[in-house]
């Protein structure tokens, strides 16, 4: 129980102390040193909670009323602070939800769930120590790069305006609080507990969105927690239901009697999945992701890889046992996933901003990972555990890659970071790395998306099979046209990443370290904690792939990884010679040849986006129609199922 308190407020704790320090060099002692701390306690907790089995832990009966005021008024916090940014800026949905959200607390502390035990018990298990590893690991990383990057950006924020005021102090300390609410999410066991951490996150990401404060940043902060309250208010009532009909709020009480009775819980449990489905960005959903973009970059790399849409994907896949026995929520998770996995691939095509490209990229992995979710069965429930950790790693990896670069050469466009090989030697292995990570084999990413197509094979989905052939052929094509930049024209370039910070390359060798063990110790995480989470909820581990498959994997995955880093950051002594590019060098310099007539032509390249075809205008509609239809026909049916209405 000690490490599990520790988790928790290690973290506030140091958002506390961060909010009050102004002092530039002590503020980076304080979150290294707690960053270090949150990794270390992280890596304590795995060891004592690694292997088979469920461990609980509860404090004393007398600390449930406390605890559930505690929990009532961070509730009421919440809303109301949101009740006040939503009047300040005169946002009448999100200040009608935020209301509807105080209603409902009220009602449901005083009215339903009065005199009720208020259950004070931590669960661990498997699934929850990968997410302890992925929050404390990547997250407290994040945290410690977003030291220099924040200097850099604070300096330009204050050359645009010298009287921008210093907020450092807001943006770590709402970082730290993120992690301690994220911990919360996975460790609880009482889902009124998780909804108050459900709500915290939402929170944060909206003040991490609104950071600059600049009229773009606002609205798609209100985007952000408009689309995040809807989720909210559906777990609300799905806890209503709950205290209605006199059912627990133990969450593994729940899952247990919705796979033994799947029709009592139909309407909760398709709450609950809807709002994981706004959490994970899922269409129509995905906008308020796509928005978040004009955070700086550690927002973003907190919300894609560690933070915000993982709690979306972690509580579908802690629903998945429902979902395999019942039909209506599973339908509207796994056709929703699909169509966002296959749709979001296709429309990160047209995408030249490499922040967009890794937002697409993360919104469609999330709709795989959602997709397995709600098939349900042991061998897409493995599948979707390793998806949610090799895209943790690889996808920090490149939002820090790509902040790194943009500081450095003024742009985050692919098509201005031709032979950053040249220009960010050290830099350009990493963003590789991440890359690889993401779509070629022997990688975890592509082993997972394989276990994924058996799975889906063996359940006989030819939907979804459909939808991954096509959106993994998109997904092929938007990162090989990145990749072939890294290596590609540049007159006489120059290294510029002698400048960046020392804490950014911390960060970033941690994240390239993580993608390398993750992807050579696959087959011990397997064993070691996909499985036995598997065999705790199913009674079988469900793993397709054989661990010498796995081990082969990982071995060529050592090969591929030496040879990236055989020379990192050296430069060439060959002897250079001018360019032939169908004619004569007329300077080589600037890449420039004498064509047809002898005239200068500049050489370039640029890759094709498609834009007429996979442009967002073109396909978001589509997708977003047919995924409201879809959750609304099911959260009707689920309704219809209610004592006395059918």
């Amino acid at each position: 129980m000690e490490l599990i308190a520790s988790l928790i407020a290690v973290p506030a704790v140091a958002a506390l102390l961060l909010l009050v320090i102004r002092n530039d060099h002590a503020r980076d002692v304080v979150a290294i040193a707690f960053a270090a701390l949150i990794g270390v306690l992280s890596i304590a907790f795995a060891v004592a909670f690694s292997g088979s089995g469920t461990y609980e832990f509860s404090l004393a009966a007398e600390w449930g009323h406390p605890l559930s005021l505690v929990n009532l008024a961070i509730d009421l916090a919440v809303a109301i602070f949101i009740v006040c940014y939503a009047v300040r800026y005169k946002r009448a949905l999100a200040f009608g939800l935020a209301a509807l959200q105080i209603v409902v607390a009220l009602w449901f502390e005083f009215a339903v769930q009065a005199g009720a035990d208020f259950s004070t018990t931590m669960r661990v298990d498997s699934l929850g120590v990968i997410m302890v590893l992925i929050i404390g690991i990547v997250g407290s990383g994040i945290c410690v790069y977003a030291l220099g990057y924040m200097k850099d950006f604070q300096e330009h924020e204050q050359h645009e305006n010298p009287k921008a005021r210093d907020r450092h102090p807001w943006f770590f300390a709402i970082m730290f609080a993120f992690l301690s609410a994220m911990f919360n999410i996975v460790l609880v066991d009482n889902m009124a507990w998780m909804y108050t951490a459900w709500e915290v996150t939402t929170l944060c990401s909206f003040l991490l969105i609104g950071f600059t404060k600049s009229e773009e940043a606002i609205n798609n902060a209100f985007r952000q927690i408009v689309m995040n309250l809807f989720g909210g208010v559906a777990f609300q009532f799905s806890l209503v239901y709950l205290g209605v009909f006199g059912m627990p709020l133990s969450f593994a009480t729940f899952v247990e009697l919705g796979s033994a009775y799947p029709a009592l819980v139909a309407l909760p449990v398709t709450l609950l999945a809807f709002a994981g489905l706004t959490k994970a960005a899922q269409m129509p959903f995905h906008t308020w992701l796509l928005g978040a973009m004009v955070a700086p970059t550690p927002t973003s790399a907190l919300l894609h890889s560690s933070t915000m849409v993982k709690a979306g994907v972690f509580l579908l896949v802690k629903l998945s046992p429902i979902f395999a026995v019942s039909l209506v929520p599973s339908v509207m998770v796994v056709l929703t996933g699909g169509i966002t996995f296959a749709l979001c691939s296709f429309m990160a095509i047209s995408q030249s901003n490499a922040k967009r490209v890794l937002a697409y990229s993360t919104i469609a992995n999330l709709g795989l990972i959602t997709a397995c979710a709600g098939v349900g069965t042991p061998e897409a429930v493995w599948a979707a555990i390793l998806l949610i950790i090799f895209h943790a790693v690889a996808k920090s990896l490149l939002f820090l890659c790509v902040g790194t670069a943009e500081h450095h050469i003024g742009s985050r466009n692919i098509e201005d970071m031709d032979l950053l090989f040249e220009r960010m030697p050290r830099l350009a292995r990493f963003m590789m790395l991440g890359i690889m990570c993401m779509f070629v084999a022997p990688f975890g990413m592509l082993i997972a998306k394989w276990a994924t197509l058996v799975s889906f094979v063996v359940t006989g989905n030819v939907a979804l099979i459909i939808l991954l052939a096509f959106g993994s052929a998109a997904t092929f094509m938007f990162w090989a046209k990145w990749l072939g930049k890294l290596s590609g024209i540049a007159g006489e370039p120059q290294n510029v990443e002698l400048s960046v910070h020392k804490t950014e390359w911390a960060a970033l060798l941690l994240m390239a370290g993580l993608v390398c063990v993750t992807c050579v110790l696959l087959p011990l995480l397997s064993s070691g904690l996909v499985v036995p989470y598997l065999q705790t909820v199913f009674g079988y581990g469900g793993q397709d792939i054989s661990d010498g498959n796995l081990w082969i994997a990982a071995i060529c995955a050592v090969l591929v990884i030496l040879m990236l880093f055989v020379g990192i950051g050296r430069s060439s002594k060959q002897r250079k010679v001018d360019v032939y590019l169908s004619g004569a060098s007329a300077d080589n310099a600037a890449r420039t040849f004498r064509g047809s007539m002898s005239v200068p032509v500049a050489a370039t390249s640029r890759n094709m986006y498609l834009d007429g075809i996979f442009g967002e205008e073109r396909i978001a509609p589509v997708g977003s129609g047919v995924c409201i239809v879809l959750m609304v026909a099911a959260i009707v049916w689920a309704a219809a199922t209610l004592p006395g209405l059918m």
